[in-house]
């Protein structure tokens, strides 16, 4: 690949799916074959007519599909949950300078709730996205760089034609893909139809581009909400919640693209398995470092059921496709717990009747898989992930677990509930493990105590892969709130993003939306390096 743009044609065309069929694993399923053809390449962001996209409109609040539960809520209390942080306050993740992030004073006043905060650290950028907004940061100064927006966040589809470049719809997720030094772009236009997801990979570590632009269609049925990435050696894993009409929940879908055919910048296949509606959100396993897992045809996707975890594992086959499997699930059986408010909202701020979303319904992004040394003679190959709880003291606790893969079996080989005494509810959750087998975990917090009030801030903890089992060091604040989000509007997060820096393998990059003071559609975000001391 070169620096110099390459162009080809305005206009994309998508394909619409194949089904084929195929045997799988509990039975007769059908393997789903998407075609994105006419791909083609952007300009770099500098080249682009800002004038020419379509920026934000009015406030409003985004759709939100909840996901139906059909498991029991656990009775009596939580065996995993933790009150007392590990005591030893120096082993606590220390937070970096940290710098504000969009709608902190870039990117103009947010349109939309939730923020759909995630970003993501390359070789020496950081590039957040919000709803509905991007920015490319230095990675050392904390300032955008020249010529690094803030940039509406369909800009990179601009001259690519359809949905894509029209609208600016959101769910975004920004990703490095750490073994190609290359950035990838994905969100959604599902304002008219066909539902679109839209895709745009860098030619470099230069996330100001250019791109490689393509996209799939769903239809003018299948409404793809909450999609998800992760990376993987053989492909670009998808998991999305598809709701028919954009009204009623289907089921989960997971897909794989071909990752080979996107990265040489060819219109590449998708090949996707539709799960019935009695399971729900599903994750994808996203590498982290740069040591390939000990089986690079595969990816699991992972979703949680009554007191437990479900495990699916994806062997997509590009050449043949008919021959690609998802088997499963493998249910991992866990502490017992209750999904915070009961899925719904009931997250507590001070000074108002005024009640956040728990998006307790599904697990947190991300499913970070790793495969790492402890310096012995046996290799780890781990996944860790969390999700919302019933808190002994508060609305909301984080449940976090790490997974460990054997071959075909996957186990858990710890779990907790990070409950520690006080009111404080703890929610939106993201989790990542680094080179040393270091786990660190950031979140949003917030009470409804008018006496010693905690506004939706943000704060993180973490643990050495040394440190007793199960248990987490006490939290760091990360940033303050100063007010809450009133009047009538409940929306909050729907995701965050603990990624992990790629130069050194060891630094923690977090990032999230807070309250910097009450009111509507005027959260912040900030952005937060973090690293254990005794990671080299």
């Amino acid at each position: 690949m070169t620096s110099m743009w390459k162009w080809i044609c305005a206009f994309t065309v998508v394909a619409m799916a194949t089904v084929l069929p195929v045997m799988a694993q509990g039975g007769p399923q059908q393997v789903e074959v998407y075609q994105a053809v006419a791909g083609n390449w952007s300009k770099q962001l500098r080249d682009m007519a800002p004038g020419t996209v379509n920026l934000p409109g009015p406030a409003q609040a985004v759709f939100l599909g909840r996901i139906p539960f059909s498991g029991t809520q656990a009775e009596g209390p939580d065996a995993a949950a933790q009150t007392t942080p590990l005591p030893s306050q120096t082993l606590a993740p220390t937070a970096g300078a940290g710098f504000e992030g969009l709608y902190s004073g870039a990117g103009g006043t947010p349109q939309y709730a939730p923020g759909d905060t995630n970003g993501a650290a390359g070789t020496t950028q950081y590039v957040q996205w919000v709803n509905a907004v991007f920015a490319i940061f230095d990675k050392a100064s904390g300032t955008i760089v020249e010529y690094g927006g803030p940039f509406a966040g369909n800009t990179p589809w601009q001259g690519f034609g359809g949905g894509c470049e029209k609208n600016n719809d959101g769910d975004p997720i920004v990703q490095f893909d750490k073994l190609a030094n290359r950035w990838v772009f994905t969100q959604f236009s599902v304002s008219n139809k066909p539902y679109l997801q839209c895709f745009a990979i860098s030619d470099g570590d230069d996330a100001r581009g250019p791109y490689f632009r393509f996209a799939f269609s769903f239809s003018n049925s299948d409404f793809p909400d909450y999609p998800k990435l992760g990376i993987m050696p053989n492909g670009y894993y998808m998991s999305f919640n598809i709701f028919k009409n954009g009204f009623s929940f289907s089921g989960p879908r997971a897909c794989a693209i071909d990752r080979s055919k996107a990265l040489s910048g060819i219109a590449p296949t998708m090949i996707c398995f539709s799960l019935k509606s009695s399971y729900g959100t599903l994750l994808p396993a996203d590498l982290d470092g740069t040591t390939l897992p000990s089986d690079t045809t595969r990816d699991f996707f992972v979703a949680y059921g009554s007191n437990s975890l479900q495990v699916w594992t994806m062997k997509p086959n590009f050449i043949t496709p008919s021959s690609s499997t998802m088997t499963g699930p493998s249910t991992l059986s866990v502490a017992a717990f209750s999904r915070a408010c009961s899925g719904g909202t009931c997250i507590p701020q001070p000074g108002t009747g005024q009640k956040l979303d728990s998006l307790a319904d599904r697990l947190m992004y991300r499913l970070a898989y790793r495969k790492w040394t402890d310096g012995s003679s046996v290799d780890h190959e781990s996944m860790v992930v969390n999700h919302s709880v019933t808190s002994p003291s508060s609305a909301s606790a984080i449940r976090w677990y790490e997974l460990q893969v054997s071959g075909s079996d996957v186990r858990v080989v710890q779990q907790g509930t990070y409950a520690p005494a006080g009111d404080v509810a703890r929610w939106m959750g993201s989790i990542a493990m680094n080179s040393c087998g270091d786990i660190a975990v950031g979140y949003s917090v917030s009470n409804g105590s008018t006496v010693s009030p905690v506004y939706p801030g943000i704060r993180a903890t973490g643990r050495l892969a040394t440190d007793t089992p199960d248990l987490l060091q006490t939290e760091t604040i990360l940033q303050d709130g100063t007010g809450s989000q009133s009047p009538n509007l409940s929306r909050w997060g729907d995701y965050a993003s603990m990624s992990v820096d790629p130069k050194d393998d060891s630094t923690f990059w977090f990032t999230t939306q807070y309250m910097a003071g009450s009111g509507t559609f005027n959260w912040h975000t900030r952005i937060v390096p973090m690293k254990f001391s005794t990671c080299p």
